[in-house]
């Protein structure tokens, strides 16, 4: 019998479903108590113990995967993002590393066109002060008067961008790879440099992965580029984004706004001073939002996780018929 350490926050509450389906396979399961993610030394606790993961952006380290090895086989990530797995540490010691790629590019997407309308009708202020007893009358832009930056021109970032044409934007991109020129032609995407694009730019929305490369690609110097009613989004990683360089941007009136589904510290410290800024939104981690996609990567991180085991896939298309919510 084979062990599973499930500690993804999204596949747990699930557990009634995915219990019997797990359990078909002979599989033991271990289920944590987890708040957002495990920490390395949480993880650490059950080293040598586990033969896979069903995982959420638990802190896969070297020196976890060292222990965990040679018992652990595969590391399934529920949802996309692997940057909090060491890749080279989980090649070495041949352990399989599974994710669904474009699993949220429409719920992500439409967040991003969310906080855009957001600022640029002004809504979320124009109620707050209706509701204080003040009838002010905010000006707002409409989105055909903006112009829209988008960092990591991938799934995600084309998604944005093909929603925002049909508001009438500007459209400029940055990305580290060439992108099809049929799909600039066709959405009117003007590719630039990052320095140029956070100069022009009214909207900035971060929709690059988390690597050595991006690490505070969004820094004091860049912050200072960008015009002072410009607003920034971030719906990728939290560490794209030098949180206190924000912050001090936020201050200074450097940029006008900020919408932040993600943070450097996850949940958002409750000392942080995003937290009483007038002009800045704030998610948890919230953007993949969907219970339609949700019960798509659920399956599928089962999926890779029998693969990495080597164990055969072929009854689980039966059981999701079983088990699944039926919402894709």
């Amino acid at each position: 019998m084979k062990t599973i350490l499930i500690s993804a926050p999204y596949i747990l509450p699930e557990m009634d479903r995915f219990r019997p389906v797990l359990e078909a396979f002979n599989l033991e399961l271990i289920l944590p108590e987890v708040n957002e993610r495990l920490s390395e030394e949480e993880i650490l606790k059950y080293a040598g113990g586990f033969d896979g993961t069903l995982c959420g952006d638990d802190r896969y380290t070297r020196q976890v995967i060292e222990a965990c090895a040679p018992r652990l086989k595969v590391i399934s990530k529920w949802g996309t993002g692997i940057d909090s797995i060491d890749q080279d540490a989980a090649s070495d010691f041949g352990i399989m590393v599974g994710n669904t790629p474009n699993a949220f590019t429409v719920p992500v997407s439409e967040s991003v066109l969310g906080y855009m309308l957001a600022f640029a009708r002004q809504i979320p202020w124009l109620d707050a002060k209706v509701k204080k007893g003040e009838w002010e009358k905010l000006i707002g832009k409409t989105l055909s008067e903006c112009t829209l930056g988008v960092i990591g021109v991938g799934n995600v970032g084309k998604a944005v961008l093909r929603r925002a044409r049909s508001f009438g934007m500007k459209l400029l991109g940055n990305d580290i790879v060439e992108i099809p020129p049929d799909f600039l032609v066709e959405f009117g995407v003007e590719m630039t440099d990052l320095d140029d694009l956070l100069r022009r730019s009214d909207f900035i929305s971060i929709n690059c992965t988390l690597n050595p490369t991006s690490h505070h690609l969004i820094n004091k110097e860049r912050l200072a580029l960008c015009q002072p009613e410009a607003v920034l989004i971030n719906t990728a990683r939290g560490p794209v984004v030098d949180q206190d360089a924000l912050v001090e941007a936020l201050e200074g009136k450097v940029i006008r706004g900020a919408a932040m589904d993600v943070f450097e510290d996850e949940p958002l410290p409750a000392n942080s001073p995003l937290l009483t800024m007038a002009h800045v939104l704030l998610a948890p981690h919230n953007s993949n939002s969907s219970p339609g996609y949700w019960e798509r990567v659920h399956w599928n991180t089962i999926n890779n996780l029998l693969i990495g085991l080597g164990i055969s896939t072929e009854p689980l298309s039966e059981m999701k018929k079983r088990y699944s919510k039926g919402l894709v």
